[in-house]
């Protein structure tokens, strides 16, 4: 069976070609998945039964089934997905006040780039998703949205898996969110922990894409206990390709720090911060740690990071604290694969 999210449309146009459709069939096919996003190729009411038929029997809309789900008290919802070969994935569609609504999806199936405090990462690596599974994420959610009136507005790769370590397949994605569903450049966040050759790509690219980096630590050697990435990319390296990405491209780089009580919510952590990225064109994510079961260390309090706060502002660094969704169904991806896998066993 052929994932028709697969396709480019020229590739869809030679497929229904092959099997005698007319090539104004492939227009017809496209704007109902796109533009109105039909989830069964019945709900296609212009196209003729044998038309539907064919695609019923040598195609689907999407490889993903929905293997667990969760639904927080603040509106966030929580999936995990199993794919074609059975590997799992997971995916969360997040509310908020002003009604915009954000899809964090994965590029991979596990990660292989260990940091100690991510519940993905204590997991491993199975293997990279195609651009087609990245955007099949987001496309489900767009398309529920679309039934209830709604519209997904913004798409962070901040799911399972290193967004770079898949770089093709998370670009191609990428265009896709923007071509087919029209998803501006700048409602795309793609999240790294900082493999630098990808970030100087990533510049050179010509997107408007935002570019979040996951920074922690701002001593290498602490930075590598947490992040073992950081002995092949350190600090400095590291550094060194946001400074080329902010001249390069003129756009803002937002630093990840999840805050972790006792291990980087000091002030004098929050004052070698700042010298660090002082000068640089970026803000501070600040993100309250979500304990994993792997992980012994928890959020800061919110004293500290008010404290830390006030700190990066003395040296000109604005900083913003996220907000944590989810809380109470364990939202952290990598945590509700962990629980079915346990179930299972």
């Amino acid at each position: 069976m052929i994932n028709l999210y697969a396709l480019s449309f020229p590739e869809l146009s030679a497929l229904l070609a092959e099997h005698g459709e007319q090539p104004f069939r492939a227009r017809q096919l496209w704007d109902w998945m796109y533009r109105q996003r039909a989830g069964c190729f019945a709900d296609m009411k212009n196209l003729p039964r044998a038309t539907i038929n064919k695609l019923m029997a040598t195609a689907t809309l999407g490889d993903m089934v929905v293997a667990a789900r969760q639904r927080s008290r603040d509106g966030t919802e929580k999936r995990l997905y199993r794919l074609r070969d059975g590997q799992l994935i997971e995916s969360v569609l997040m509310p908020y006040e002003d009604r915009r609504w954000t899809a964090c999806i994965s590029s991979q199936a596990g990660c292989a780039l260990g940091c100690v405090f991510c519940a993905t990462g204590q997991m491993g690596f199975s293997r990279q998703l195609s651009a087609a599974e990245i955007f099949e994420q987001a496309m489900r959610f767009a398309r529920e949205l679309s039934v209830r009136g709604e519209r997904l507005s913004n798409v962070v790769f901040m799911g399972m898996g290193e967004p770079f370590h898949n770089y093709e397949a998370t670009l191609a994605a990428t265009r896709q969110l923007m071509e087919r569903l029209g998803i501006g450049a700048r409602h795309i966040t793609i999240s790294t922990v900082g493999l630098a050759p990808q970030i100087r790509r990533f510049a050179d690219e010509g997107l408007q894409v935002k570019l979040a980096v996951s920074l922690h630590k701002t001593e290498d050697a602490q930075r590598s206990a947490l992040m073992p990435v950081n002995r092949r990319y350190n600090i400095k390296t590291l550094l060194d390709a946001c400074h080329y990405y902010a001249q390069r491209t003129n756009r803002r780089i937002s630093f990840e720090w999840a805050a972790i009580a006792g291990e980087n919510d000091s002030p004098e952590e929050a004052r070698r911060l700042g010298r660090l990225l002082a000068g640089l064109l970026c803000h501070v994510n600040i993100i309250p740690l979500n304990s994993t079961r792997g992980y012994v260390g928890t959020g800061a309090a919110s004293a500290s990071i008010a404290e830390f706060r006030q700190i990066l502002a003395g040296y000109g660094i604005r900083s913003t604290v996220r907000v944590r969704r989810g809380i109470d169904i364990d939202a952290g991806c990598g945590q509700l694969k962990s629980a079915l896998i346990a179930q299972e066993l």
